[in-house]
């Protein structure tokens, strides 16, 4: 049996915290980003924004780190990729958190974590690793799922993950397409390691292990 994920409950506080500190970054830096063409970019820009800050909020609190001050974007609040320090296999290492939002937290072993090619080859990350966590909602509640770690050099390596160039066409587990508009690695969660899971995390309120289910066909998620 594959090692488990974890899901918490997110708490009130850590939503307030978090939409907090996107709102500053959004009122006080200049910089365009993707939304600043779209007529509900306002609203995306936001809600991207919000998603990414409420996972690393939650990541800190789980792992008991220093909680981010500035949301991403914020001209002082830039960190090259590297949002914390983790003790890993017994070494220090930076730690870029990705949280994407989902309809729910139980994954086949061929779902996909998309990082954007650039972000793996800029000259200036720091990056050692990448860790994905899912946000959900039940009702009025709502859930992070830690799937775990990904090596960034061993994606570049070509170990894991494959790499789809600007205008590939991909196909959904649901029969759905789309197109990718920037090169992307794809990394299949089966690729990701599983989290670190302490006696305090297992305390936390709405804590449960989680396993991926088997995958169907590697070229859908």
């Amino acid at each position: 049996m594959n090692a488990p994920y974890f899901q918490i409950k997110i708490q009130d506080e850590q939503k307030e915290y978090a939409r907090e500190i996107v709102e500053y970054s959004i009122k006080n830096h200049p910089v365009t980003d993707i939304f600043a063409n779209d007529p509900n970019g306002k609203a995306r820009q936001f809600e991207f924004r919000y998603t990414g800050s409420l996972g690393e909020v939650v990541f800190a609190d789980t792992y008991g780190l220093p909680r981010p001050k500035r949301s991403f974007g914020a001209i002082d609040g830039q960190d090259f990729g590297q949002d914390f320090f983790l003790n890993i296999n017994n070494k220090m290492h930076s730690v870029d958190v990705k949280t994407m939002h989902r309809k729910g937290n139980v994954f086949l072993e061929n779902y996909v974590l998309n990082i954007p090619g650039y972000q793996m080859h800029k000259d200036f990350s720091v990056t050692d690793y990448y860790f994905c966590i899912s946000l959900h909602d039940v009702g009025h509640s709502s859930y992070a799922t830690f799937l775990g770690l990904i090596n960034k050099s061993d994606v570049i390596d070509g170990k894991i993950g494959n790499l789809f160039k600007s205008g590939t066409t991909r196909i959904r587990q649901d029969g759905t397409s789309f197109k990718f508009y920037r090169d992307t690695y794809e990394i299949m969660f089966r690729h990701i390691t599983p989290p670190i899971i302490t006696d305090e995390i297992r305390k936390m309120e709405g804590f449960k292990e989680l396993y991926l289910l088997p995958g169907r066909k590697d070229n859908l998620y």
